[in-house]
C-alpha cells in the first residue's frame, strides 16, 4: 500500500473510495495532497484536535456532511468529547440556522456511535430547543450549565450567547465563524469576525492555521478569503 493510501487508512481506519480513486489515476497527485494535509493538520499554534473540530463545525455550516464526518471521527479519536463537539455544532446556527445545526445532528449522531451511546431519540430533523434538551438527557457527570442557558434565550440573546464561552472558549468561536465565512468564500464579511478573535486572543499563527483548515475543505480560494485580512509577515 503507498505511502498516500496507508496514511488515510491510519487517520480513519480505511481508505475512503475518494482516496482510492486518486491514487489510481494520479498517485503522484495523491502524495502530494497526502504531504499537504498531513503538514496543515498537525499540532501547531492549533492542536490536530482544535483543527478536526473547527473543521466540523465549518462543514456543519456549509452544510457539507461528508467531511464533517470524517473530521468527526478525528475529533473523536483526539479525545474531544461529546459536549465539546455539540458546542462546536450549535455556532453553525449564527451562521446558517437550523439548517445547519440539522447538517451537525449528523455528526453528533456519528460521534454517539463511535462512543456506543444510543441515538435513536435524536431526531435527523431536530429544533434547537430539541437538540438542547437531548444533550441534557445524555449528559451525566458534565457541567450542563452552558447548554441550560442557551435553552432558555430566545432570538437575538440566544446567538449571542453561542458565541460566549462554554465549554468551548468565545476566542475558538470566533475563529470558527472566520473559518465558516472564508471556506463559503465570503472574506469580505468575515472581517469583522477576524477581529473579534483578535481581541479575543487569537494571534496571527493561529488565524494562519483557521485559513489553512479552510484550503483543505474549500480550496485555494478560500486561502485567498483568509490572507486577505491577515497582517503581512505574521
Amino acid at each position: 500500500m503507498s505511502d498516500g493510501l496507508n496514511y488515510f487508512k491510519e487517520v480513519y481506519g480505511v481508505v475512503p473510495e475518494w482516496v482510492r480513486k486518486m491514487h489510481n489515476y494520479r498517485p503522484e497527485a495523491l502524495d502530494h495532497y497526502t504531504n499537504l494535509r498531513s503538514t496543515i493538520m498537525q499540532d501547531g499554534a492549533l492542536s490536530t484536535k482544535d483543527k478536526d473540530l473547527l473543521l466540523v463545525g465549518i462543514n456543519a455550516a456549509r452544510c457539507y456532511e461528508r467531511s464533517m464526518v470524517y473530521h468527526t471521527k478525528g475529533a473523536i479519536a483526539g479525545g474531544a468529547t461529546v459536549l465539546e463537539l455539540a458546542e462546536f455544532l450549535l455556532v453553525p446556527y449564527v451562521y446558517g440556522g437550523s439548517k445547519s445545526v440539522q447538517t451537525g445532528i449528523q455528526a453528533l449522531r456519528y460521534a454517539l456511535s463511535l462512543q456506543g451511546t444510543p441515538n435513536e431519540h435524536l431526531s435527523d430533523y431536530a429544533s434547537m430547543d430539541e437538540l438542547l434538551s437531548y444533550l441534557l438527557s445524555i449528559s451525566k457527570d458534565e457541567d450542563t450549565s452552558y447548554i441550560r442557558d442557551v435553552l432558555g434565550m430566545v432570538g437575538d440573546r440566544r446567538k449571542e450567547l453561542l458565541l460566549e464561552s462554554g465549554i468551548v472558549s468565545s476566542k475558538m468561536k470566533a475563529m470558527l465563524m472566520v473559518g465558516i465565512y472564508c471556506a463559503e468564500l465570503q472574506g469580505f464579511e468575515s472581517a469583522e469576525w477576524f477581529e473579534r478573535a483578535r481581541a479575543l486572543g487569537a494571534t496571527e499563527d493561529e488565524l494562519v492555521e483557521v485559513g489553512l483548515i479552510c484550503l483543505l475543505t474549500a480550496g485555494i480560494p478560500a486561502w485567498f478569503e483568509t490572507s486577505d485580512w491577515l497582517t503581512v509577515g505574521g
